[in-house]
């Protein structure tokens, strides 16, 4: 009994733990996009990962305003 109580506890800790990094990646990459004017392959340079890699994690996180120059596509909505 006291295991599964203990076992709930960590395994709670940890949800919260992998919310908390979550929300601090995202806030990293979403400041780098601004320094780096919203262009997702400058900001991936900043942050030492790969354009695939940012562009994985803008979708993962629903970040909207990003410029693509490598393609024709652009989106450009205000964060709200």
């Amino acid at each position: 009994m006291v295991l599964a109580i203990k076992l709930r506890e960590v395994m709670e800790t940890m949800g919260s733990l992998k919310e908390k990094i979550g929300l601090m990646e995202r806030d990293e990459i979403i400041a780098a996009l601004k320094e780096s004017n919203w262009i997702m392959a400058r900001a991936a340079r900043k942050l030492g990962i790969t354009e695939r890699m940012i562009g994985y994690k803008i979708k993962k996180y629903g970040i909207k305003e990003v410029r693509w120059i490598k393609g024709a596509a652009q989106e450009e909505q205000t964060a709200g």
